[in-house]
């Protein structure tokens, strides 16, 4: 996705081609930061307490201070006015400057660098087909989960289940269980019952995830429960879920047709739809939204 005209860094909005970053911060060299990525809907930072909650907990992982709150998502409503976008994707980067071994003089004035950049939200399709790749997440390792910019390894496998004929890929743990795909995160349907894996098994805790886990009930039940591969053989239906894609049928795992039953994908897609437009009407009626 192009970015548009203007980023924001360190609360200032900049021209896109500006070279803001400096060649000594550890955080670049390193990948040490998190990061998160937001829908932007009707000028409003869907679930953004919820994003900042997760980029919060993971930054204690890297001991990596944060900012204030308030202050970037005003920082951020700022950026949105500045590209005059009301309907977009939203990146934002915390970004480490002091530590290890590389770093220069600035390091200990801006401990961190707050880095975010807008872009025209991506066209996933109807559904999508997976790879599979073993052994792509550790479970047991206390980063597994956390969503940091040492990236390169995500999508390096996102690249190649592309240049397989793939449009994603199933990520198993060591115990050769279902954690996640690269970006997003994996759900089976079987009758009323929808199952994901829970964050045990070494995947990152969406955010869509996480809403679609609270919408359970109403005789449709959204629980984690650990999957296998052979899951898919035996559901009714599957797909993924993220920020930017929502709900997202599977048609295929491994190059093996997965059942395609809507009627549940649907429901709870509406369930969400629902939830969405009711975060979004708190926020305008809070003024949380770009001018």
């Amino acid at each position: 996705m192009a970015i548009h005209q203007h980023i924001l860094h360190n609360g200032r909005i900049e021209d896109a081609a500006t070279a803001v970053f400096r060649s000594g911060q550890i955080g670049i060299l390193a990948g040490w930061g998190v990061f998160t990525t937001l829908r932007v809907r009707h000028g409003a930072l869907f679930a953004w307490e919820r994003h900042w909650a997760r980029m919060t907990r993971d930054a204690r992982l890297l001991n990596l201070p944060m900012p204030d709150s308030d202050g970037v998502q005003a920082d951020l409503l700022r950026l949105l006015d500045a590209n005059q976008q009301t309907d977009c994707t939203l990146r934002l980067v915390i970004v480490r400057n002091s530590g290890g071994m590389w770093q220069d003089s600035q390091a200990a004035i801006t401990t961190v660098d707050v880095a975010a950049m807008t872009a025209t939200s991506k066209l996933w399709g109807e559904s999508v087909s997976l790879g599979v790749q073993p052994n792509a997440r550790h479970a047991a390792c206390e980063f597994a989960g956390a969503k940091v910019l040492s990236w390169a390894q995500n999508l390096s496998w996102a690249e190649r289940a592309v240049l397989n004929g793939n449009d994603e890929v199933v990520l198993l743990n060591e115990h050769g269980r279902v954690a996640e795909c690269t970006s997003a995160n994996i759900f089976i349907v079987k009758g009323r019952s929808v199952f994901t894996p829970p964050l045990s098994e070494g995947c990152l805790g969406g955010i869509t995830r996480e809403i679609l886990l609270e919408l359970s009930g109403e005789g449709l039940a959204v629980v984690e429960q650990p999957l296998s591969l052979d899951d898919f053989a035996h559901a009714d239906a599957a797909f993924i879920t993220s920020t930017t894609r929502n709900l997202l049928p599977i048609r295929d795992v491994g190059s093996k047709s997965v059942s395609g039953s809507t009627e549940v994908i649907c429901e709870l897609s509406h369930r969400f739809d629902a939830f969405v437009e009711r975060d979004l009407q708190t926020r305008a009626s809070a003024g949380a939204v770009c001018a």
